[in-house]
């Protein structure tokens, strides 16, 4: 992707009635103009301007942390968010709960031939606000068009770079019996917000995507001092998956309280009526975070004094237990596993 332009243009883009059509995916001026007066116009920085292959990135300070994801939700807006900001505040927060500081994004773009420009232009505006929000340039890119029926709007890759600091390691394969178990705020809110907009409900009280970069998060639950073995998001899955996935690379157990767990009650009613588990539902604002027992309550306040962490609490600990189960104590006094989906409960999710 690249901000510069080639001689020729007169007509701009109909950014209010055009639409994409196989031309601009074709490398010729078409292309250039959409890139020029639509993607740079909003995105555009020192890096993308240079206009080349890639980008000629400064050095950083410390060891280099690159994460990958596709996002390829459905509907493309939905209520909190749109495919743009999530694109965005996805790849930050797989780099940033790595103890990273993300800076640079790249983004592909992957458009169906027909897709409403004007559409497009909100889903990059979006894109510009929620990187400018989180710290982050997006310095390369590339995009590409599909015949009409063989894509679904617009899917978008996004790679993020970042740093970490020498010395800092937080990894899945670090939790000990022990350690407690935190989360960041209440469950379930992305996917339902996803589903009630698939399925054309309406609550009393609106539910909107959690949808959000958690960089600024994970800075102050760094900067607090507190013990921290492992940081994670709680995407695809949800709260389940992550336990357990966690809970198999360190080959523990982990026993959770479900009366800790904050969820919302129109989010557990959304759940109850499509009878889901919101353990299962996908987050995007939110983190886990494990840490030494005796380190909690600091990192509990920690994240208590972010905008993002005021719903924060602690839900579990890690435990010995060669069979790597996640077990939780329901609120009537009993227990019950906690296991992986065998399917996907909500596709097309992320």
């Amino acid at each position: 992707m690249s901000g510069q332009v080639k001689k020729g243009y007169v007509r701009p883009l109909d950014n209010k009635h055009g639409r994409v059509d196989m031309s601009h995916g074709g490398g010729g001026r078409a292309m250039v103009q959409l890139i020029t007066e639509l993607f740079a116009r909003h995105l555009g920085n020192e890096y993308l301007a240079q206009g080349n292959d890639g980008a000629c990135l400064p050095p950083g300070n410390g060891r280099l942390v690159v994460s990958t994801d596709s996002h390829v939700v459905s509907p493309l807006f939905f209520p909190g968010g749109d495919i743009g900001c999530l694109s965005v505040h996805g790849t930050v927060n797989d780099v940033a709960v790595m103890g990273a500081t993300p800076l640079y994004l790249t983004a592909g773009f992957i458009l169906e031939e027909g897709f409403p420009l004007a559409d497009l232009a909100r889903i990059v505006e979006s894109m510009a606000r929620a990187a400018n929000e989180a710290g982050v340039k997006l310095v390369a890119g590339d995009t590409k068009v599909v015949e009409q029926g063989k894509g679904d709007g617009v899917f978008i890759t996004t790679t993020g770079v970042g740093f970490l600091p020498e010395g800092l390691h937080l990894s899945g394969d670090l939790a000990r019996p022990g350690d407690a178990v935190l989360v960041s705020g209440s469950i379930g809110d992305h996917g339902v917000a996803i589903m009630s907009r698939r399925e054309n409900l309406s609550f009393d009280a609106p539910i909107l995507s959690d949808t959000a970069a958690l960089n600024g998060l994970t800075a102050n639950l760094l900067a607090s001092g507190a013990h921290i073995k492992v940081m994670r998001d709680p995407t695809r899955g949800g709260l389940a998956a992550t336990l357990n996935e966690i809970a198999h690379q360190s080959g523990v157990g982990i026993h959770l309280e479900e009366a800790a767990i904050p969820v919302k009650p129109e989010v557990n009613a959304a759940c109850e009526l499509l009878g889901l588990d919101p353990l299962n539902i996908a987050n995007e604002g939110k983190l886990i975070a494990i840490c030494a027992a005796g380190d909690a309550d600091k990192l509990l306040t920690a994240m208590r004094a972010h905008p993002l962490g005021r719903e924060a609490a602690i839900i579990g600990k890690v435990v010995e237990d060669p069979n790597a189960f996640v077990q939780m104590k329901t609120r009537f006094g009993g227990r019950r596993m906690v296991d992986w989906l065998s399917g996907e409960q909500l596709p097309r999710i992320c």
